[in-house]
């Protein structure tokens, strides 16, 4: 008899919405709390999980393959370590993991989750996957976004960039430790507490958002604003966003006296959509998915403006630099069909920091990850070749990798940097 591979599904039925937690890996602090307080709204009861420690990496070994990708066995072992923990029911829980559907192993992920499951007597929990390509479609019809639903969360991104955004410009500077933490509490308690009921929060409220959070941080007692050498980080998303990815780099760059500066997650999600473009463009795909694409990414170019008009209006903050720009400063570096992973938006963040004055860089990769290796450390030598003030360390992170080595390289960087 032929053994077959095929991994059982169990979906989530609209029965288990009721009263299932589903459990969330912390990628992105701010803008995950935010969409999981929105979605209760819609009846989904929603945690992001932030436990840390060693235990995380080891439990992820035991669970998936070591040369599988190291966002992959966080993931899994954050997940596994939690249901493990015996804080959960493990008859009244589900989990949520984001798929891209590129060709990145990272669209593997919740295949190797529920083979970890299965191999845990625990593969009667259902996995959900939150993507916009199409997978495992009608797979889970407990769980659906409404369009309004859907409205909603795309505004809870749009604050919680935003707040990320002057909260990492602010923290640096703070005369008394805790109060942008503070500032982002208020903030978030406000926005989820409007946020709360069936009422439809529209796009003029955000904007109104938008110029109190700039406020509420210029309220702050801060010292010698902007003096302090930045330190750009860019990378595979994972690593890049998430503290338990990256040894908490952010935290590590704050106790070495710099600022740390990144992208939104709103500058991944147009790079996505413009690839859509690009699939027409480049490789014939569908004229009509381009069409829509296009008309998805222009709408979303204008809620950036909107956030750049507002800090420039305000005057204390930077403001981001628009995608456009950084999109086709990825140009003299690498060509726009480099998509897989995160592709062309590698060098395209790093010219991006180098323009906006911002030269020393820290390339967050897992270890192994081929995309990030070619189109990211594969471009060093041309960016530097056209700007010759980069300062950029490339720092891989594996469960096998010493953090103090990997501390040691990025310090060696901050010597030099300007």
């Amino acid at each position: 008899m032929q053994e077959t591979r095929e991994i059982p599904h169990v979906p989530f039925t609209e029965d288990m919405k009721k009263d299932y937690t589903i459990l969330v890996p912390n990628m992105l602090p701010v803008q995950l709390k935010l969409i999981t307080s929105i979605m209760k709204n819609y009846g989904y009861n929603m945690e992001v999980l932030e436990t840390e420690g060693p235990q995380i990496a080891e439990c992820g070994l035991k669970n998936v393959h070591n040369d599988t990708c190291y966002p992959a066995l966080l993931v899994i072992g954050q997940f596994i370590d939690a249901l493990e923990s015996g804080k959960y029911d493990l008859h009244k829980v589900a989990l949520m993991i984001t798929q891209t559907g590129g060709g990145c192993r990272a669209s593997n992920y919740i295949h190797l989750l529920r083979k970890a499951l299965i191999k845990n007597g625990m593969g009667y929990i259902p996995v959900i996957s939150l993507n916009f390509s199409g997978l495992e479609k009608n797979a889970n019809p407990g769980f659906k976004l409404t369009r309004k639903a859907f409205i909603q969360v795309a505004y809870g991104v749009l604050l919680g960039d935003f707040i990320m955004h002057i909260f990492n410009q602010c923290r640096p500077y703070e005369v008394h430790k805790g109060d942008c933490q503070k500032a982002v509490d208020e903030l978030f308690n406000k926005i989820t507490k409007d946020f709360r009921g069936d009422k439809l929060i529209r796009y003029k409220y955000v904007r109104m958002m938008y110029v109190l959070i700039c406020k509420r941080f210029a309220q702050i007692e801060m010292e010698n604003f902007g003096s302090k050498k930045k330190v750009g980080i860019v990378g595979e998303i994972y690593v890049k966003f998430s503290p338990l990815g990256n040894n908490n780099l952010e935290q590590f760059l704050l106790g070495e006296g710099t600022e740390p500066v990144l992208a939104g997650l709103l500058d991944f999600c147009l790079y996505c959509i413009y690839n859509g473009i690009i699939d027409f463009q480049l490789y014939g795909r569908s004229i009509k998915s381009a069409a829509v694409m296009q008309a998805v990414y222009r709408f979303l170019l204008s809620k950036q403006k909107d956030m750049i008009d507002v800090i420039k209006r305000d005057g204390h903050f930077r403001p981001m630099m628009e995608f456009e720009r950084v999109r086709k400063l990825s140009h003299k570096i690498i060509s726009p069909g480099v998509k897989m992973g995160e592709g062309w938006l590698l060098p395209a963040e790093m010219v991006e920091l180098i323009e906006e004055n911002v030269p020393n860089i820290v390339l967050t990769q897992p270890f192994g990850c081929l995309p990030n290796h070619i189109a990211g450390k594969g471009m060093l030598r041309k960016i530097r070749e056209i700007y010759p003030e980069a300062n950029i360390v490339s720092v891989d992170y594996d469960p096998g990798a010493s953090r103090i080595n990997q501390e040691n390289r990025i310090k060696l960087m901050l010597s030099n940097a300007k």
